[in-house]
């Protein structure tokens, strides 16, 4: 399961790099580049890497997503929850403060 945690993690961050690079449907600018991956890659070529990549990033990420959703509510009906390991009557009261003493008059 640490797999899809990792492979989580950096699909997201692929994700927000991707869509942050790619240029929008109304202006021939982007965040980092202006105009640049159109003389790479043309400006078809340009627009359909982008828009595969954001596809798959977006689909693999939303597979982890409902992975970890279906482990994390599998997890918690079968008792795992953050105090699982606790024993019902471990924990103990804290102890009662004494009571403050008065100083004594000269």
């Amino acid at each position: 399961m640490i797999l899809v945690y990792i492979l989580h993690v950096l699909v997201s961050l692929f994700l927000i790099l991707v869509v942050l690079v790619q240029s929008g449907k109304g202006g021939d600018l982007s965040m980092f580049t202006s105009g640049g991956s159109q003389t790479a890659f043309g400006p078809a070529a340009g627009a359909t890497l982008f828009t595969k990549l954001t596809t798959w990033s977006a689909i693999i990420f939303m597979v982890t997503s409902i992975t970890l959703s279906i482990h994390s509510s599998r997890a918690a009906a079968a008792g795992g929850s953050v105090l699982s390991g606790e024993k019902p009557g471990a924990s103990q009261p804290a102890p009662a403060p004494a009571p403050a003493q008065t100083p004594a008059k000269k």
